[in-house]
C-alpha cells in the first residue's frame, strides 16, 4: 500500500488514492479539509527530492505557474515546500488526455474537431506566453480533454524543471522528442515559438493520424526535426483543407523566424480559417527550409526524409522530343527540283499516237456537266436540311458558374445565362449571406446540349438562428443539456460566490435570453459557488459530553465526521470527549468535518482485578480473523470485568490467537483489539 495514502499534509490535505505516476512525480486524489473540495496533488519523487537544486527550481517554477489563470490551463491552487516533501496542489480534472482521446478515435480526428482542440491549446499558450511562461513540453499527453469537449493544458513550467541540466536524449524521452522543436533538439536558446512548433506537431498528428517523424531512438527522431521537412498533410490526405495545412506547416517551420511570431498570430489565422475554410493564406511550405546552423553546433547528418521529390535532369522539351520525334524534313531544294521524287511519265502527250476524230464531243460534256451540277445541288440541299442533324456534331453550351452570386443579381442577366433558364430551388440555412446561390445543377463549366436549358439553384437562407432559452434557476448541468439539445454549446463557466443563488446554479448568462445565435455558438454562464466560506476559530469540545459536543458542531454549521470512536481514559469520565480534530482554535469554515474521540472511562486492564473465582473447569478460547487488522496488534481477553489473558500478534504471520481459561458455569468473555472492545465469546465451563 502506498505510504502516502491516508496521510494529512500540512494539516489540510487528506491523501485519498493514487491516480497517476509520471517520470518525476506521483499524482494523488486528495481532499482539502479547509475548503471541503477534491483536489489533485503532485508529489515530487523521493529520489529527485534529494537534489536541492532540483527542488529549488521545482518550487520556483511552480510558484510562477500558480499565477496563471485561464479556462484552458489546469489551475494550480497551492505550492508546498518543507524539509521532507515537495508537492503542488492542482485542480482535479474529470477527463482523459488528448492522446487517449485520439487513440479511442483511431488516432485521427476530423479536421473540424482538431480545429476545436488546437484553438483552445493556442489560447492557453497565448495566456502563458503573455506572462513569460514557456511550456517546453506541449504534447497530447499533457492536454486533458474534459467531458464537455473543452481542453486544459497541464504541467506548465514543470517541463523546464524536469529537463534542466539533462541534455541527453534517452529512450525515456521518446514520448516528448516527437514534439520538440529543432532548437530544443540542438540544445539552443528557445522562446515561445518553440511551443508553437510543438502545437503544430500536435495539430499535424490530429489531422493525419501519424507523427511527422518516426525513429527507433530519440536521437534519430531529434535529428529529423533538425534536418528534415515532413510530408505535407494533404500528401497524406487530400481532403484536408489547404488553409489548415498552411497553418500547420507554418507553425512547424524548422526556422523559428518562419513561424508565427506569437500564439495570438496563430490564433488569428485559426479563427479566420474557422470562419472561412476556403481562405488562402499564401503560405508555401517549400519556403520553410531548415534553419542554417554553424557546423560546430551540431553534427551534420544525412536527412531521413527528402523535402521534395527530385525532377529528372532533362528539360520538358527534351523529354517531349524523345517521346515524339519530329517528322523528317525535305532537303532545302526548290519544288521544281524535286521531280526525281516522282516517277517520270512514259512519254509526252505530243508523242502519243494520233486520235481518230469521230465528230464533236462538246454536247456530251455539257450534258454530263449539267447532270453532275443537278446532283450536286440536290446533295447540297439534302445535307443542309434532312441530314444536317444526323451527321453534324451536336451543339453544346458551357454552364456558367453561379455559386457565390446573389440570386436577385443573376436571375435576369441574359448575357450571363446565355439562353439558360434559371429555376429557383430550395432555400436552406447556410453560413453564406441570405440570397446567395450555394449550389447549382448542372454544375459550373459542364458542357450540355440544347436539350438542357434549365439551371436549378439552391439558395442560402442565411445562417440558422437559435434563440437563447431561459436558463435562470437551472443548475449548470441541466442548462448545458438544454443548450446542447437545441444546437448551442455551453462555454467553460465562471464561478462566483452568491448569497442568494444555490451552489451549482446559474447566476447569469450571455448572450441573454431571446438573443438569436447561429448553431454551435457558445453561451457563457456564471455559476454560483454558494455563500462565501468565512473562516472562524474551531470551538473547544474536549471535556463536553458527546451530546453537547454534537449540538455545538451543528450550531456552528460544521459537519459531523467520525464521532463514534471510543478509547479508555483514566482522567476523563465515560461518555465525554477526549480529543477533537480540527484542534481547538484552528481556522475552519462552515461544512468542515469534525472528528471526535469519546472516553470509555478507565481502562479495565489498569484496574485491580476482582477476587479469583474458584474454577472447576478449563477451556481453550480462540480469537480469530485477525487479518482484518494490519501490523502488530494487542489482543486482551476479559472475564467478569477482569483481564484473564493478553497476547501481542503480528497479523502478517498469525491470523488467530488461543487462550487457556478456567472458571465455572456459563460466562461471556470479551476480547479487545488495541484497547478497543471488538467482540464476545460465550463459554460454559461445566460442559
Amino acid at each position: 500500500m502506498d505510504h502516502y495514502i491516508g496521510k494529512l499534509l500540512d494539516n489540510r490535505y487528506e491523501i485519498l488514492e493514487l491516480v497517476g505516476t509520471g517520470g518525476m512525480a506521483k499524482v494523488y486524489k486528495a481532499r482539502c479539509h479547509r475548503l471541503n473540495r477534491l483536489v489533485a496533488i503532485k508529489i515530487l519523487r523521493e529520489d529527485l527530492s534529494q537534489d536541492a537544486e532540483f527542488r529549488r527550481r521545482f518550487h520556483d517554477e511552480s510558484q510562477a505557474v500558480a499565477m496563471l489563470s485561464h479556462p484552458n490551463i489546469v489551475a494550480v491552487y497551492d505550492v508546498s515546500r518543507s524539509s521532507e516533501l515537495e508537492y503542488i496542489v492542482m485542480e482535479l480534472i474529470d477527463g482523459i488526455t488528448l492522446k487517449q482521446y485520439m487513440q479511442k478515435k483511431g488516432n485521427r480526428l476530423n479536421w473540424r474537431e482538431a480545429l476545436h482542440f488546437i484553438i483552445q491549446i493556442t489560447k492557453a499558450l497565448g495566456h502563458a506566453h503573455s506572462r513569460g511562461i514557456i511550456h517546453r513540453d506541449i504534447k497530447p499527453h499533457n492536454v486533458m480533454v474534459l467531458r464537455d469537449g473543452s481542453v486544459k493544458v497541464a504541467d506548465f513550467g514543470i517541463a523546464r524543471v524536469a529537463s534542466g541540466g539533462h541534455s541527453t536524449l534517452t529512450q525515456e524521452a521518446l514520448g516528448s522528442v516527437h514534439y520538440i522543436s529543432p532548437e530544443q533538439a540542438r540544445g539552443s536558446h528557445i522562446d515561445s515559438r518553440s511551443d508553437l512548433y510543438s502545437a503544430g506537431v500536435v495539430l499535424y498528428e490530429m489531422i493525419t493520424g501519424r507523427l511527422p517523424f518516426e525513429g527507433d531512438t530519440p536521437v534519430s527522431v531529434a535529428i529529423q526535426h533538425i534536418n528534415s521537412i515532413p510530408l505535407s498533410p494533404r500528401e497524406l490526405d487530400p481532403s484536408i483543407p489547404e488553409a489548415l495545412e498552411a497553418i500547420t506547416m507554418k507553425a512547424m517551420a524548422p526556422n523559428p523566424d518562419d513561424r508565427y511570431l506569437s500564439a495570438d498570430d496563430m490564433l488569428a489565422d485559426l479563427e479566420e480559417f474557422r470562419k472561412n475554410p476556403n481562405i488562402n493564406f499564401d503560405y508555401n511550405s517549400s519556403d520553410f527550409d531548415p534553419e542554417e546552423v554553424p557546423e560546430e553546433e551540431y553534427t551534420q547528418v544525412r536527412p531521413v526524409h527528402q523535402p521534395v521529390r527530385q525532377a529528372p535532369d532533362r528539360r520538358y522539351e527534351d523529354s517531349y522530343e524523345e517521346d515524339y520525334p519530329p517528322p523528317r524534313r525535305r532537303s532545302g531544294r526548290r519544288y521544281e527540283d524535286e521531280e526525281e521524287d516522282y516517277p517520270p511519265q512514259r512519254r509526252r502527250y505530243e508523242d502519243d499516237e494520233p486520235v481518230r476524230r469521230r465528230g464533236s464531243v462538246w454536247p456530251i460534256f455539257l450534258a454530263v456537266a449539267a447532270v453532275l451540277l443537278f446532283v450536286g445541288l440536290v446533295a447540297y440541299f439534302l445535307w443542309n436540311t434532312l441530314f444536317a442533324g444526323v451527321f453534324a456534331p451536336p451543339e453544346t453550351h458551357s454552364v456558367p458558374n453561379l455559386v457565390g452570386r446573389m440570386y436577385e443579381d443573376v436571375k435576369d442577366d441574359t448575357e450571363l445565362l446565355a439562353g439558360f433558364t434559371l429555376i429557383e430551388g430550395d432555400t436552406i440555412a447556410d453560413d453564406a449571406d441570405p440570397g446567395t446561390i450555394i449550389d447549382q445543377d448542372p454544375k459550373e463549366d459542364k458542357e450540355v446540349g440544347e436539350t438542357i436549358t434549365e439551371i436549378k439553384v439552391t439558395i442560402s437562407g442565411g445562417p440558422e438562428i437559435i434563440p437563447v432559452p431561459h436558463l435562470d434557476g437551472m443548475n449548470f448541468q441541466d442548462a448545458s443539456t438544454t443548450l446542447r439539445n437545441i444546437g448551442l454549446k455551453a462555454a467553460v463557466p465562471d464561478y462566483e460566490f452568491s448569497e442568494t443563488v444555490e451552489q451549482g446554479y446559474v447566476i447569469s448568462y450571455t448572450p441573454t435570453e431571446g438573443v438569436e445565435l447561429p448553431p454551435g455558438t457558445e453561451v457563457h454562464m456564471v455559476v454560483s459557488k454558494g455563500p462565501e466560506d468565512k473562516p472562524f476559530p474551531m470551538p473547544g469540545l474536549v471535556g463536553m459530553t458527546k451530546a453537547r459536543a454534537l449540538a455545538e458542531i451543528d450550531n456552528k454549521n460544521l459537519q459531523q465526521g467520525n464521532v463514534e470512536q471510543e478509547e479508555y481514559d483514566d482522567e476523563i469520565e465515560e461518555g465525554k470527549v477526549i480529543s477533537q480534530y480540527p484542534l481547538e482554535g484552528s481556522e475552519v469554515t462552515e461544512g468542515t468535518e469534525v472528528n471526535l474521540v469519546i472516553s470509555k472511562g478507565p481502562d479495565p486492564a489498569t484496574q485491580p482485578p476482582d477476587p479469583p473465582v474458584p474454577s472447576s473447569g478449563t477451556k481453550y478460547v480462540t480469537v480469530d480473523q485477525l487479518d482484518r487488522f494490519e501490523g502488530t496488534i494487542t489482543v486482551q481477553l476479559f472475564m467478569d470485568g477482569g483481564e484473564i489473558g493478553r497476547e501481542t500478534v503480528d497479523t502478517n504471520m498469525d491470523t488467530a490467537v488461543t487462550f487457556q481459561v478456567s472458571g465455572t458455569g456459563s460466562k461471556t468473555l470479551t476480547y479487545y483489539i488495541n484497547g478497543v472492545a471488538t467482540g464476545t465469546i460465550p463459554v460454559n465451563f461445566d460442559e
